[in-house]
C-alpha cells in the first residue's frame, strides 16, 4: 500500500489581496489561473516526475547489481530514517523559518544527491578501496550472508555510497515536503485553497504514474545515468519556477516558540490514543502498509516475470494509474453514508490483490492486480485522511497531522524495510503473499479491537465542537462525557 504525498494533502488558509476580485466557484482553473501557484506546481510536479524516476531506478539498479531482496529492505530503511527522526524538528522549522528558503534549499541538495547517483552509476567499479568504503561494504556483505540465500556472492562498492545517497534523499524529502505542504496556503487566496489542493493532488497522482513509466523505457534504452541526471535538472527546474514568486512568511503566534516543539507533539500524542476513530485508522493504514507493501519487490517480480525495465517501470506506474481512476470514481458518487465500513472493506480488499500478485504468474494479471491495490488505497487514504482532519479540533488538528505523518509517512520505507528481509528469508512470493494476507488479519483485529470505526457513519459525523472538556474535547455526533479520559464514537 503506498502513501499520498504529504504536499497533496497540505492544508491552511490564505487571504486575497486587496481589490482582487473574487473567482467564480465554478471555474474549475481559477487556482490554476494565479501565476505564483502555477509557477509552484509546474516545478512541484517537474521534481516529483524526476523524484519517482530516481526511487525506482535505485532499486532496479540495486537489484540487478546484487539479486538482493535484503539490500532493497536496507534502501527503504535509509530513506526511512531521516523521516522518523526529522519529521517534527522540520515542521518547528517551517514554522519559524522562510519556507520558500527550505524548499528552494532542499531542491539544491537533491540536485546534488541525484548528481552524485549519475556519477556513481556510471564510475561504480572505478570506486577506491578506501578503508570506510571497505568497511561498510563488508558490513552488508555480512548482513546479506545471513539473511538472503538468494544474493550474489559479492556486495558491490558503490552499494553502501547508494545507500547514504539514500539518506541524504530522505532528508530532503522530510524537510522539503514539509515546507512544501506548508506553503501552498500562501500561493492562494482561502477562497481557492480547495481548488488548489484538487489541482495539486491531481497532479502529483499523474506524475507518480508517469515518473515510473518513463523511468522503464529510459533505463532500458539509455542506462541508470540519464535518468539520475533528468532528476537533477528537475530539481533545478523547481528552483528556477519557485525562486522569482514573491511569498510572505507568515507571523509566528506568540507562545508557539522551539521550546515548544516537545508539548505540542505529546498534546497531539495524547488526543491520537484517546481518540478511537483516530487510532484505529492510523493503526489499520500503518500495519496494512508494514505488512502489505509489494513496491520494494517489484524488482524481484519484474525479474521473475522476464519483463525488464520498461515492465517494471509500468508495475510501479499501476498503482499510481488505480488511484487516479478511484480518485475521479469517488469525486462523482454520492458522499459515502458508511465511511467505517467501507474503509475496513477497502483494506481488505487491498491485501486479498496482494496475495493475488504475489501469486500471479502473468504479467498482465499482476497488472491488474497492482492496479486494483492503488484503487482500494485511494479510498483507504480518502476515508482516512478526511476522517483525521474533521475528527480532531482546529487547535490540534497540526500537532495531530504531525502524529500521523510520522507513523503513516514512514510506513511506506519501513514497510519496504520488512519485505526485504522477509523475501531474504522466506523468498519474495513467501514475503508479499503472508503480507497480503497479515492485512486481512489486521483489518479483522482492527474491526473487533475498535467497533466504533466498524459503526462510523457518515464522513460529517466526526466533526468536533471547539469547546474543550478538561483536556479532551466533545463531538457532536460522539458520546464523550466530561471528566472521561477515552473519546469514543
Amino acid at each position: 500500500m503506498t502513501r499520498k504525498d504529504p504536499d497533496s494533502e497540505s492544508s491552511g488558509s490564505s487571504e486575497p489581496g486587496p481589490g482582487a476580485a473574487a473567482p467564480s466557484s465554478l471555474d474549475p482553473y481559477r487556482a490554476w489561473r494565479l501565476r505564483g501557484f502555477r509557477r509552484f506546481l509546474m516545478g512541484h510536479v517537474t521534481s516529483v516526475v524526476g523524484r519517482q524516476m530516481t526511487s525506482l531506478a535505485v532499486g532496479w539498479e540495486i537489484y540487478q547489481r546484487s539479486h538482493s531482496p535484503t539490500l532493497l529492505g536496507l534502501a527503504g530503511l535509509a530513506s526511512a530514517l531521516p523521516l522518523l527522526l526529522c519529521t517534527i524538528p522540520a515542521g518547528q522549522l517551517a514554522d519559524h523559518w522562510s519556507r520558500k528558503k527550505i524548499v528552494l534549499l532542499s531542491q539544491v541538495v537533491a540536485c546534488f544527491a541525484a548528481v552524485s547517483l549519475a556519477l556513481l552509476s556510471a564510475w561504480h567499479t572505478s570506486l577506491p578501496a578506501w578503508p570506510v568504503l571497505e568497511g561498510a561494504r563488508h558490513g552488508l556483505e555480512w548482513i546479506v550472508a545471513r539473511v538472503d540465500h538468494t544474493a550474489a556472492p559479492g556486495v558491490d562498492r558503490g552499494i553502501p555510497v547508494m545507500l547514504a545517497l539514500m539518506v541524504v534523499s530522505g532528508l530532503v524529502r522530510t524537510f522539503g515536503w514539509t515546507a512544501r505542504t506548508a506553503l501552498v496556503p500562501l500561493l492562494v487566496p482561502k477562497t481557492l485553497l480547495s481548488n488548489a489542493i484538487a489541482w495539486n493532488s491531481s497532479l502529483f497522482q499523474a506524475a507518480c504514474a508517469l515518473g515510473p513509466a518513463l523511468c522503464g523505457l529510459l533505463v532500458a534504452k539509455a542506462g541508470f545515468p540519464l535518468v539520475y541526471a533528468i532528476d537533477a535538472v528537475g530539481s533545478l527546474a523547481f528552483v528556477a519556477l519557485v525562486a522569482p514568486i514573491p511569498i510572505r512568511q507568515p507571523k509566528v503566534q506568540e507562545g508557539t516558540g522551539a521550546g515548544m516543539a516537545k508539548g505540542d507533539f505529546l498534546s497531539g500524542l495524547r488526543y491520537v490514543f484517546r481518540t478511537k476513530l483516530v487510532i484505529s485508522t492510523i493503526t489499520l493504514d500503518l500495519f496494512a502498509v508494514l505488512l502489505g507493501g509489494a513496491t520494494a519487490l517489484l524488482p524481484v517480480f519484474a525479474d521473475r516475470l522476464h519483463v525488464g525495465a520498461v515492465g517494471l517501470g509500468w508495475m510501479r506506474s499501476a498503482d499510481s494509474l488505480g488511484a487516479i481512476a478511484m480518485s475521479l470514481l469517488i469525486a462523482h458518487l454520492p458522499p459515502m453514508k458508511h465511511a467505517g465500513r467501507t474503509l475496513l472493506a477497502a483494506v481488505a480488499a487491498y491485501g486479498v490483490a496482494i496475495v493475488g500478485f504475489g501469486f500471479s504468474p502473468w504479467y498482465w494479471l499482476s497488472f491488474g492486480l497492482l492496479f486494483l491495490t492503488g484503487a482500494f488505497d485511494a479510498v483507504s487514504v480518502v476515508v482516512r485522511h478526511t476522517l483525521v482532519q474533521l475528527a480532531t479540533p482546529e487547535a490540534l488538528r497540526g500537532r495531530v497531522s504531525a502524529v500521523a505523518n510520522v507513523f503513516v509517512g514512514s510506513s511506506n520505507e519501513i514497510g519496504a524495510f520488512e519485505s526485504g528481509l522477509s523475501a531474504g528469508l522466506f523468498g519474495p512470493v513467501a514475503s508479499v503473499v503472508g503480507g497480503g494476507i497479515g492485512t486481512v488479519l489486521v483489518v479483522i483485529a482492527v474491526a473487533w479491537a475498535w467497533p466504533a470505526l466498524r459503526r462510523f457513519g457518515a464522513l460529517d459525523g466526526a466533526i468536533p465542537e471547539e469547546t474543550p472538556v478538561g483536556s479532551v474535547y466533545e463531538f457532536k455526533k460522539g458520546i464523550q462525557k466530561p471528566g472521561t479520559q477515552e473519546t469514543e464514537f
